[in-house]
């Protein structure tokens, strides 16, 4: 009803962007794998690391590699996020030849099992989409010859079969640990979220009024109904947790579930 109407709720401004938008002008540029040519699809194509640099609103550090145009006199610039070890002047080897050194960049197939990789092409050829945070890796399971399949163990814990000609780094992604250290100050908390999106303060949906929240009003700060709403709730009532499987604390040692 139109007189019930409250007020049109935060998550449902975000979607409209405006003062939610990424704050995007001082990035370096999208960190992407090469593009897949012939010389990486047959051989492999040397490049070398021209500086290691920070990129405002991410985690990870990125890498300039330079490497020769394979069909016009000319160098090429691509910026790759950077894995840990990693140093100016460093070589790095892009292709199905090259060895499997840490900051290399091969098809999956072609890395043994238990292999540590990061930035790794879920379809092939996006140059780069899986395991890209700092700190972060997937592990190469298993390989499937007869598919061409290989299994990868995701940062997330979950396993995802992907094609064995996408590629991945070698190694796990620079700039881990960074939440180990706690950001004690709010204004610590401000800088951070500044550069990356309007995100910060969030103010909690029992703290406001009806009009404002499903969550708002009352006498005490409470919910006063479940926090759980499903799925295809209503855009102005969908707070809480959407589509909970499970809701409360983990308890107990997870059972690892590998369906192989």
């Amino acid at each position: 009803w139109p007189d019930k109407m409250g007020r049109v709720i935060r998550c449902q401004r975000k979607g409209a962007g405006s003062i939610f938008k990424s704050h995007v002008t001082h990035r370096k540029g999208a960190a992407k794998l090469r593009h897949l040519d012939y010389a990486e699809r047959h051989g492999y194509v040397r490049g070398v690391v021209k500086q290691i640099i920070h990129d405002p609103g991410r985690g990870a550090p990125l890498a300039t590699v330079v490497f020769r145009d394979p069909y016009r006199f000319k160098l090429r610039q691509e910026i790759f996020v950077a894995t840990e070890g990693m140093y100016t002047g460093q070589f790095v080897y892009c292709g199905k030849k090259a060895t499997l050194n840490v900051g290399n960049c091969l098809p999956i197939g072609n890395v043994p099992e238990g292999t540590i990789v990061c930035n790794v092409e879920e379809k092939v050829g996006d140059r780069g989409s899986i395991a890209r945070a700092s700190g972060n890796y997937a592990t190469v399971v298993s390989h499937n010859t007869d598919t061409n399949r290989t299994r990868v163990k995701l940062p997330s814990g979950s396993k995802k079969v992907l094609p064995s000609t996408s590629r991945a780094m070698i190694g796990i992604v620079a700039g881990g640990g960074r939440i180990d250290k706690p950001l004690l100050k709010a204004g610590r908390a401000y800088h951070k979220y500044k550069v990356k999106r309007n995100c910060w303060p969030k103010v909690r949906g029992v703290a406001m009024n009806p009009v404002e929240h499903p969550h708002g009003g009352g006498n005490h700060q409470h919910i006063g109904k479940p926090s759980t709403v499903r799925r295809d709730t209503p855009a102005g009532r969908k707070v809480g947790l959407i589509a909970a499987r499970r809701t409360g604390r983990l308890r107990g040692s997870r059972k690892e579930k590998d369906k192989e």
